[in-house]
């Protein structure tokens, strides 16, 4: 009974405080992605031929971790099949930050333009923690800023 009782409790505690973190999260990143606009993050591999640039490796990293709630929700899915809507959320919150991290850093280099980005995921829960999944998202990309 002590059992039960113990997982409703983290499960109605990771149901708010999750929610309540993953909102504040996702207010910070719009934000910061108004402000980044401006600076075109473009996936072609061939750079602007305009002017001559100068080209740096950029790169953003972001690890984030699901809650309890959530983790709950798509181990329910789980047994039954199915799209996993609380894992989606998890991956769209990483990536958005990993490009805004990347974006930061070109921007701090004076970069025009960040040309070829690519993003890498892998989940790195293993031996810390077997029920909540952590992923890490590492985006990155050449910066071009116009020679001098």
């Amino acid at each position: 009974m002590e059992q039960i009782i113990a997982t409703i409790v983290f499960v109605t505690l990771g149901y708010l405080f999750g929610k309540r973190a993953e909102k504040k999260h996702y207010s910070s990143l719009i934000e910061r992605e108004k402000n980044l606009n401006k600076l075109p993050a473009i996936a072609s591999r061939i750079p602007p031929f305009d002017a001559p640039y100068e080209q740096t490796l950029v790169s953003g990293s972001v690890v984030i971790a699901n809650d309890y709630f959530k983790a709950f929700v798509a181990g329910l899915r789980n047994l039954f099949g199915g799209k996993v809507s609380t894992y989606e959320t998890l991956l769209d919150r990483a990536r958005r930050e990993a490009i805004l991290r990347m974006k930061e850093q070109a921007q701090s280099l004076g970069a025009e333009y960040v040309f070829n980005i690519k993003y890498e995921a892998s989940n790195i829960s293993g031996q810390y923690s077997k029920k909540l999944p952590i992923i890490e998202v590492h985006a990155y990309g050449t910066a071009l800023k116009k020679q001098t």
